[in-house]
Formats: structure tokens, sequence, C-alpha cells
């Protein structure tokens, strides 16, 4: 398959690296060099990015903080992670633009469907920040909604792990990876690839999902050039 419009979905966990909290500059530079280079086939990339290495709005409700409160906080490590992601994509000479689902200028542009296309087909990396804008929502949610709206032709999750499998790899050493599976095998299996509400989403307007290895240097091209390394959700 060919792809024109990409929205890679990269988790804030794996931008710790190494470290406990925070981003590790390593791996930072990494991404940024592996979005470059997939930028360089002519794809146009948009990006969301989580803030789970900063702070977690679920797991700070749990902790007492006000649910609104915290998924705000959790927006708000979403722009620091899309901040440092625009410094590193400079620093590779690759042109990007920064988008926030909450008014904050000068940090970055509000947020427009047409904004963000235009930016994408001038060549520039559309970096999508602060998650949908709204509590209860997840930055997997905000993927798929702004997968949906710029009409990429898929979503690519870069993970730590190289696919969906039958059970939690890291735990389950039996656990077996798929090639290919429908978003109603994810539902009925119980697997945990997004969320509920973004696999609904994807499912009911047909933008499917590659799930892949994004911290193995390279791999992003690869998988957008078609090599079988990760797994395709599809309808």
């Amino acid at each position: 398959m060919q792809f024109n419009r990409i929205l890679l979905k990269l988790s804030g966990e794996s931008l710790m690296g190494d470290k406990q909290y925070g981003i590790d500059e390593k791996r930072l530079q990494e991404y940024a060099e592996q979005i470059y280079e997939a930028a360089q086939t002519g794809v146009q990339i948009g990006v969301v990015i989580g803030g789970g290495n900063i702070f977690r709005g679920l797991s700070g409700a749990t902790k007492g903080f006000d649910r609104v409160k915290g998924d705000q906080m959790g927006m708000l490590a979403t722009v620091i992670n899309s901040l440092a992601l625009s410094s590193a994509l400079t620093a590779v000479g690759q042109e990007n633009r920064v988008f926030t689902a909450v008014r904050m200028e000068p940090v970055g542009e509000l947020y427009s469907k047409w904004k963000a296309i235009e930016s994408l087909e001038r060549g520039e990396i559309a970096i999508l920040a602060a998650g949908t804008g709204n509590p209860f929502f997840t930055t997997d949610t905000a993927s798929a909604l702004r997968g949906i709206e710029i009409e990429a032709d898929a979503m690519f999750k870069g993970t730590r792990v190289d696919g969906v499998y039958t059970a939690d790899p890291e735990k389950d050493p039996t656990a077996t990876k798929f090639k290919t599976i429908t978003f109603d095998e994810v539902y009925n299996r119980g697997l945990k690839v997004m969320d509920l509400t973004a696999t609904t989403m994807c499912k009911e307007n047909n933008l499917s999902i590659v799930v892949f290895d994004m911290d193995s240097y390279g791999n992003l091209k690869r998988v957008l050039e078609g090599e079988d390394i990760g797994t395709l959700v599809h309808v």
C-alpha cells in the first residue's frame, strides 16, 4: 500500500528512553532523524505525541487530582513533548509547525484541519499537540480524531512492541504476533491496541492502524516502504 499522508502516533513513555522520567535527548534525536528520513520520501506526516513521560491525567486522578485538571495537565505535557520534537526536527533540517488544541500562542498555532493540511502540503511536519483539547479523552483518541480530520491514509502507532500480539509479549513468552487483524477481532479478544473510543473511531471511519516498533532505528521508513515488520489493524 502506498501512503501519501499518515498520522504518526508516538508514545510519551518511549521518549524517556533509558531514563525514569522526562525526555531522553538521544531518543528524541533518533525520532527526529527517522521522521526526517521518512518525509524525504514525499510522505506527508502529522504527528501526535503522548505525555506519559511527564504526567498522566488518569493516574493523577487516582492520586487525588481533579480528573479534569489532571487531564489538562496531561495535555500540557504533550505540548512540552511536541515542542521538544519540533526543536529536534528543526535541528535536523526538517521544517515543522506545532498546532495546539487549546489556545496558547505563541507556543503553537490554534489547530484547525485546514491549517494543518496546508502545513502538510507545504512539506512541513504538522505536530498536533494538546490532545483533543477536552478532558476524558486520551492521546490515542486524539490521534484517531486528527488522523480522520487530516484525511490520513493510515495511522502509524509507534510503540516499544513490534506489533499486536495474542497477549502482552513482555509478560507472556508464548504470545504470538498478528500480521493483520480486524478491529472486531481486537475488540472480541480484548487486545490493548488503543483505547476503545479510539479503536471505534478508526473502525467507523475506515482508518487503518499500523502498529510497529518505533524504537528500533530506521523502522519508520521501513514500515512505510511496506516491509513486513508490524501489524495492520483494519476494518
